[in-house]
């Protein structure tokens, strides 16, 4: 099952999100509709994906991730083969909240969701494996995706990534993935009406809201960088292959960090490494805003951005248990989550809009990098009051 969603989510990732950066600007000079509405269409399956987040969950811990999964692979490939045929701009933008509702059930949170179910207790190796595969579907698939692009277009290239789904991912999560159910709690019920009062708890803390705003503006400042780096290289004069590689290999930065960070955690104060993170994403956007080359300082700049988004990726999901333990964990990451993934959804939109706004790309990331710096204040100041390691119960 674990290695089955380690390429199954891999594939996912780098078809259906890490191939729009690539393309996007083949579908604005191709298509003549404008890089904000492009990039709207694209954030409008993200946003769909977040929302149905909890219900795909529930559907998976009812009947397992086998059709669930299945079914999210084949509305995929049917959504990309329609963003491939779309000639109008309607088309294209039902194409991609097509696609929002296959990506609820093939990426990340689906994934996690079955491994947990399937592993129980034992879900933490799993669950870093697929975290450390899966990282690396940036530094394989952008790179692809523009040889793949160059040769074919954007149209025959989101075509035969349609095929890729349809023939690949759905068989596998059709044949290979077993049916799992979670474990039963007889005292459910019980602990869920004890767990209502601590959770009203939590939420009188202003801790908690510091945690959730610097969250929030946190994966805004990570995830536009990520989505808008092709365009800012673009605009700095490099090619569509060269941009690609600048931005794949970002992906080799982020397992990187989430390797290391076990190490660091066990190490540092909670307050320490929270803003050692968050200041990687400050000074590698600064950075980016900063210089226009070599090609060799680009990669590294990338890669250190992808250092801040794996740990950042770690942190968001210990965040809750770092601060008041494992207590009311779904509940409560379930509340600081939704924005974030909300404004993750709308990364893209975000980027063009700031390098509209501030009239370059350069200038857009000098703007991330002032709203990562705020973000890690806000997020230092939410884990001052704790003084434990959060993995010091880890031996």
């Amino acid at each position: 099952m674990l290695a089955t969603l380690s390429v199954t989510v891999t594939v996912s990732w780098g078809l259906l999100y890490y191939a729009f950066p690539v393309l996007a600007p083949q579908i604005v000079s191709d298509t003549g509709w404008s890089a904000q509405f492009v990039t709207l269409a694209f954030s409008g399956s993200l946003v769909v994906s977040a929302l149905l987040g909890v219900p795909v969950g529930k559907l998976i811990d009812r009947h397992g991730p086998r059709w669930v999964m299945a079914l999210g692979s084949l509305l995929s490939a049917a959504a990309l083969a329609l963003v491939a045929a779309s000639d109008n701009s309607i088309v294209f933008a039902a194409a991609w909240i097509l696609a929002g509702f296959g990506m609820s059930g093939v990426l990340y949170q689906p994934a996690f969701a079955a491994i947990t179910s399937w592993y129980g207790a034992r879900s933490l190796g799993p669950l870093t494996t697929l975290t450390l595969v899966a990282g690396l579907s940036a530094t394989v698939f952008a790179p692809l995706v523009a040889h793949v692009g160059a040769a074919v277009g954007w149209r025959g290239t989101y075509l035969w990534s349609a095929v890729a789904l349809a023939l690949v991912t759905a068989p596998a999560h059709w044949i290979l993935l077993r049916h799992s159910r979670p474990q039963q709690h007889a005292d459910h019920t019980a602990r869920s009406l004890d767990e209502r009062g601590y959770v009203s708890g939590v939420l009188r803390r202003g801790q908690f809201w510091l945690l959730t705003a610097g969250l929030t503006i946190a994966s805004a400042a990570i995830h536009t960088v990520l989505i808008a780096m092709m365009a800012l290289m673009l605009e700095r004069g490099l090619t569509t292959s060269e941009a690609a590689w600048v931005l794949g290999l970002g992906g080799i930065g982020q397992v990187a960090g989430r390797v290391f960070y076990t190490a660091f955690a066990r190490r540092a104060s909670l307050t320490m490494h929270t803003g050692a993170a968050f200041a990687i994403v400050a000074v590698s956007a600064a950075a980016f805003a900063i210089l226009s080359g070599p090609f060799a300082v680009l990669v590294g700049i990338s890669m250190a951005a992808g250092v801040g988004r794996g740990i950042g990726t770690l942190l968001q999901a210990t965040a809750v248990t770092d601060r008041w333990g494992p207590r009311a964990y779904g509940q409560l990451s379930g509340i600081v989550g939704t924005p974030t993934m909300l404004v993750t959804a709308m990364a893209p939109w975000i980027g063009v809009v700031l390098a509209g706004a501030f009239g370059s790309y350069a200038a857009a990331f000098g703007a991330l990098a002032v709203i990562a710096g705020i973000a890690t204040l806000l997020l230092i100041a939410s884990a001052r009051v704790e003084t434990r390691s959060p993995l010091a119960h880890v031996r």
